[in-house]
């Protein structure tokens, strides 16, 4: 006999343009469980990051998803999933690269190194597009001095050098990295826990990934299998192993060939039923929203309509 499936009426807001309700990470993996209908007049709404006003509008039970790595605002929201390490049971660990989560494409077992070898055309490369100095100083600076020793190929917005920057879809990256030894995966910044998608790029490209960001990515992904910049003693230290290894095939393959993953099984944030246990866990717990506790000066939410609807007919 088929158990029946609870039915959850949900909405999407705050995410870029574009953005599908209904062919998303979130919406593709609660399907599993559950009866899922988008609605305008929700009893749960999942917002995202970086910040947008629609959220405010809805009095239901508000899910944070912070795709940068701002924290929970709990005076806005009911739960959260974020990359941060919070103790609290409202809260679900969730960095983004758990998004990307094809995780085939990180098993190496089947990989013919040498061949992934002769297939690199270039030295290293760099896809960027935000180059402001107040959030990304460190990899642009990165990016000059390891160019000092050979031409590094950017291939991003910033400092482009292959002629135009790549097209925005993420296979045409994947196709740049693939003809990269090395690739620059800085994030935007150094945190606890903040991943993004960068590191993955990379791996799947089998591009040897010069990571710096997260101080704590040993304990997710296997250090020896990229260059960490928190393992190294200073920048230097880095950039005389990324000469090394660029010189010596032997040593190239020997760190090509260490699986990503420990003991080569993905994290547990790979893991599709966290994202549904914690889902069971909101949708079985009755709770006043945050949302009705407050009450919000309806001339307020007014602004906040005008200032998203949209223009034109």
């Amino acid at each position: 006999m088929t158990t029946a499936r609870k039915p959850i009426r949900i909405d999407f807001c705050d995410y870029g343009p574009g953005y599908s309700k209904t062919n998303n990470f979130f919406y593709n993996v609660l399907k599993q469980r559950f009866d899922i209908e988008v609605t305008d007049q929700p009893d749960y709404v999942i917002y995202a990051t970086p910040g947008g006003h629609l959220h405010r509008l809805y009095n239901c039970v508000r899910i944070y998803f912070g795709i940068e790595s701002f924290p929970p605002d709990w005076s806005e929201c009911d739960y959260a999933m974020t990359c941060h390490y919070l103790q609290d049971p409202r809260h679900l660990r969730l960095p983004y690269y758990a998004l990307y989560g094809n995780t085939r494409y990180l098993d190496k077992q089947r990989d013919d190194p040498e061949a992934i070898l002769r297939a690199k055309s270039r030295f290293c490369g760099f896809v960027v597009s935000n180059a402001g100095k107040r959030k990304t100083q460190k990899r642009v600076d990165f990016f000059h001095r390891l160019s000092r020793y050979k031409r590094v190929d950017s291939a991003g917005r910033a400092f482009n050098n292959i002629g135009g920057p790549l097209p925005i879809q993420a296979s045409a990256k994947l196709n740049f990295l693939k003809t990269c030894k090395f690739n620059i995966a800085f994030e935007n910044a150094s945190l606890p826990g903040y991943t993004t998608e960068k590191l993955l790029e990379a791996m799947w490209a089998r591009s040897l990934p010069i990571y710096w960001g997260n101080p704590r990515i040993q304990e997710e992904f296997n250090p020896a299998s990229f260059l960490n910049y928190f393992d190294f003693a200073d920048e230097e230290a880095l950039i005389e192993r990324i000469i090394e290894l660029d010189q010596d095939d032997a040593k190239y393959l020997e760190v090509m060939r260490r699986p990503y993953c420990h003991h080569n099984q993905p994290n547990e944030f790979f893991n599709p039923d966290r994202v549904l246990d914690f889902f069971e866990q909101i949708f079985t717990t009755p709770i006043r929203p945050v949302a009705q506790r407050r009450r919000l000066f309806s001339f307020g939410r007014w602004l906040l309509v005008k200032r998203n609807k949209p223009h034109g007919p």
